[in-house]
C-alpha cells in the first residue's frame, strides 16, 4: 500500500488512506497515553495495523458490503479497525459505549453485522446478554483483555489474535486484500451512522466512500488544515462529527490526532496537547464558559475588575466583527492591551493557547457561549448540519463569524428554504438513504433535495440562521407561533442552567422545565450557606429557585410578551442516557421528557394528575 503516491484525487477511503500513508510513511499519524507517556504511531504502522485487520477479516469470511459493529471509548484500535473495514470494501458501524445492551443488540441485530468489535469485559457482557438472539455474528474480538484472561468462548478472539491471523493471511496471499481495496467504488456503503433517536428507535444512516470523501476535503479545506495540525479525539467515535476529525479528515490531511485518556481528563488532556484545532459539542464549550466565570468569582477584587474590564473590551469588538462592522483603530489597541495582559494568559491556562480555529457541532450553541469565546480572542465557530449531510453543510470561515448564524454554505454544497420555512440541503455528502427503510429515505429526500426538519432562513450574505425544528414549534392556545429552541438557548446561556425545555403548545402561557447546573448551583449554595442534603433537596429549596427565577427574568426581558416564561419547575433529577432522557451526545429527547414529567407539567398549569 506504499509502493507509490497516487497523482489522481481519491474517490474512495482505501485510495484517501494509501495517499496519505505514501505521503506521510514515518510521520506521527496519533498519539496515545498509557502510563503517564504520549506514545507515536507513524502513518506506516497506520497501514499496517488497518491492513491485518482487513486481511484476517477476509480469511474469517468477510465478503464485500457486510458489516462490522464497533463499540468501545476512541482509541486507535477503534481507527485500525474501521480502517480495516472499510478497505476490504465492508462498512463500519460504530455503536455508542455508553448504551445499555437493548440498544447495542438493536444496532447490531439492525445492522446485520457479521463480526463485533468490543473494548473490554464491560462491553463483551452486553454482548453476552443478546447472543442468543445474534446467530448471524462470526465472531467477537476484544481489543483490551483486562479481566478476561480465564475466559474461554469459542466465538471470541482477542485483537492482538485478529492481528496475527491477518500477519499470516497477508504474507500468504498477499494480493488478497490490495485487489479488494481496488474493487471499493465510492458508490459503496462505507459505513452506518446511527441517528441518535430523539423521536423513535435509531435510524441506520448509509454513507458512501464518496460522501465521506467529499466531506473529509470539505471539512478541512473550507478553512485550511494542515499536516502539522493537532486535534484531540474524545467525543464518540460512533458520531459523524468525531470521524469527520479522527478518520476522514485526518487521511486527507495527515494531521496528527491525540486520542484522550478517558472521559474524565479531557482538561487535562487539553493542557498537555494544546491542540491547534478544536471541535467539541456545545455543552463542553458551556463548562469551559461556567468554569472560568465561576474561576473569577473567586478571585480577587483587582483580578475580577482587570478580567471584567478585558471582557467588555472583548465582547464590545466581538459584537461589531461578528455583525461585519469595523472595527475603531482605539478598540483595536485596547483589545490587543486585553489579550496581551489577560485572554492569552487565561488560553493557555486551559489549553486553548494554539487553537487555531474552533467547531460546535452537533447541537445549537448559547450565543452568549459563542460570544464569550470569540470576545477573548478564539474563533469558536458553529457548524451546522445533519448525519444525511455527512455531518456539516454550514461553516463560517474564520473572520467572517456572524453573530446569530451558522454560516454560509459549503463550497460545492447548496442550501434553500422551502416555502413553510424548512431548510433544504443538497451536496455531495448528502447520504444514500436509511438502511431497510426506504419510507423514511422517501419522506427525507425528496426531488435531489435533503429535507433536514429544521426551520431557518438566509440572509442577504447567504448565511443560514436556524430557528428550530419544525415539529417543535410551539402554537399556543392563542395562536402564536414559537420556536422553543430560541428561547431554551438564551436560558442555557446561564452559567446555572445546564439545560431547559419550554412548553406551551396548546397552552394558555409559556412554561419551562429546567435542569440546573450542578456545579455552578452547588457553589452558589456553598457560598450563600444554603443547607441541602441530596440533589433534589437543592432543586426543591426556596433560594435556589429564586436564583433561578432571576435567571429566567433576564431572558424574558429579551423576549416578546408571548415568548416570556411565566412558570418554571426545577426537575428533580439530572437527566441520563440509560434512563432514556438525553441522547448520548447530550441533546434532551423532549418528546420522553414531557411524558415522564407530565405532573410537573400540568402542575404549573394548574392541572393536578391523580
Amino acid at each position: 500500500m506504499t509502493d507509490s503516491i497516487p497523482t489522481s484525487a481519491p474517490t474512495t477511503i482505501p485510495q484517501g488512506f494509501k495517499k496519505a500513508v505514501a505521503l506521510h510513511g514515518d510521520r506521527v499519524a496519533m498519539r496515545k497515553k498509557e502510563y503517564g507517556l504520549w506514545h507515536d504511531i507513524s502513518w506506516n504502522t497506520y497501514e499496517e495495523q488497518a491492513r491485518h485487520v482487513g486481511s484476517a477479516l477476509i480469511s474469517l469470511g468477510f465478503e464485500k458490503g457486510d458489516c462490522a459493529a464497533i463499540i468501545g471509548d476512541n482509541c486507535p484500535e477503534w481507527v485500525f479497525t474501521a480502517m480495516g473495514i472499510q478497505c476490504v470494501g465492508g462498512v463500519a458501524i460504530g455503536v455508542y459505549a455508553t448504551n445499555a445492551w437493548p440498544q447495542v443488540e438493536y444496532v447490531v441485530g439492525n445492522s446485520e453485522s457479521v463480526f463485533f468489535f468490543v473494548e473490554n469485559e464491560e462491553q463483551l457482557d452486553k454482548w453476552l446478554m443478546f447472543r442468543d438472539k445474534a446467530p448471524y455474528l462470526k465472531k467477537v474480538i476484544v481489543w483490551d483483555t483486562k479481566g478476561l484472561r480465564q475466559f474461554e468462548d469459542l466465538q471470541v478472539m482477542t485483537f492482538d489474535e485478529l492481528l496475527e491471523r491477518g500477519r499470516k493471511a497477508y504474507a500468504d496471499a498477499p494480493d488478497l486484500f490490495k485487489i479488494r481495496s481496488q474493487e471499493v467504488s465510492s458508490a459503496d456503503i462505507a459505513a452506518l451512522i446511527y441517528t441518535s433517536g430523539t423521536t423513535g428507535p435509531p435510524k441506520g444512516t448509509m454513507l458512501s466512500h464518496g460522501n465521506l470523501i467529499w466531506m473529509g476535503d470539505a471539512i478541512t479545506s473550507n478553512n485550511p488544515m494542515y499536516d502539522r495540525d493537532d486535534v484531540m479525539s474524545f467525543l464518540p467515535l460512533c458520531h459523524i462529527f468525531e470521524q469527520l476529525f479522527s478518520i476522514y479528515g485526518h487521511i486527507t490531511v495527515g494531521y496528527t490526532v491525540n486520542f484522550i485518556e478517558g472521559p474524565d481528563t479531557i482538561t487535562d488532556n487539553m493542557m498537555e496537547i494544546s491542540p491547534t484545532v478544536g471541535h467539541a459539542v456545545p455543552r463542553i464549550w458551556e463548562k469551559y464558559y461556567s468554569a472560568v466565570l465561576i474561576r473569577m468569582a473567586n478571585a480577587t477584587w483587582f483580578k475580577r475588575m482587570v478580567f471584567g474590564l478585558a471582557l467588555k473590551i472583548g465582547k464590545k469588538r466581538a459584537d461589531l466583527t461578528m455583525n461585519f462592522k469595523p472595527v475603531p483603530t482605539h478598540l483595536n489597541l485596547l483589545y490587543q492591551l486585553a489579550y496581551l495582559v489577560v485572554f492569552r494568559k487565561l488560553k493557555k491556562r486551559l489549553g486553548f493557547d494554539r487553537i487555531r480555529v474552533a467547531y460546535s457541532g452537533a447541537a445549537p450553541i448559547s450565543p452568549d457561549v459563542l460570544r464569550f469565546f470569540q470576545s477573548i480572542g478564539m474563533n469558536l465557530i458553529e457548524g451546522y448540519g445533519q448525519t444525511e449531510v455527512g455531518g456539516v453543510i454550514c461553516l463560517s470561515p474564520v473572520g467572517r463569524v456572524k453573530f446569530g448564524t451558522v454560516g454560509p454554505a459549503l463550497k460545492g454544497a447548496e442550501i434553500k428554504i422551502a416555502n413553510d420555512g424548512e431548510i433544504l440541503m443538497k451536496s455531495p455528502g448528502v447520504f444514500m438513504g436509511y438502511f431497510k427503510n426506504p419510507t423514511a429515505t422517501a419522506e427525507t429526500v425528496k426531488f435531489g433535495w435533503l429535507y433536514s426538519g429544521d426551520v431557518g432562513e438566509i440572509d442577504a450574505d447567504g448565511y443560514l440562521k436556524i430557528t428550530d425544528r419544525k415539529k417543535d414549534i410551539i402554537v399556543t392556545a392563542g395562536g402564536k407561533n414559537i420556536a422553543p429552541q430560541f428561547i431554551e438557548n438564551k436560558l442555557k446561556s446561564s452559567i446555572y442552567i445546564n439545560d431547559a425545555v419550554i412548553i406551551g403548545d396548546r397552552r394558555k402561557f409559556i412554561s419551562c422545565l429546567i435542569i440546573i447546573d450542578e456545579d455552578t448551583v452547588v457553589k452558589y449554595a456553598q457560598d450563600h450557606k444554603v443547607q441541602f442534603s441530596t440533589y433534589r433537596d437543592l432543586t426543591q429549596h426556596g433560594e435556589i429557585n429564586t436564583l433561578i427565577w432571576e435567571e429566567v427574568k433576564k431572558v424574558n426581558e429579551t423576549l416578546s410578551r408571548v415568548e416570556q416564561v411565566k412558570k418554571f419547575t426545577i426537575l428533580p433529577k439530572k437527566l441520563y442516557e440509560e434512563d432514556g432522557e438525553v441522547t448520548p451526545t447530550m441533546k434532551v429527547k423532549r418528546k420522553f421528557v414531557n411524558e415522564a414529567f407530565s405532573d410537573l407539567i400540568e402542575a404549573m398549569y394548574g392541572n393536578r394528575q391523580t
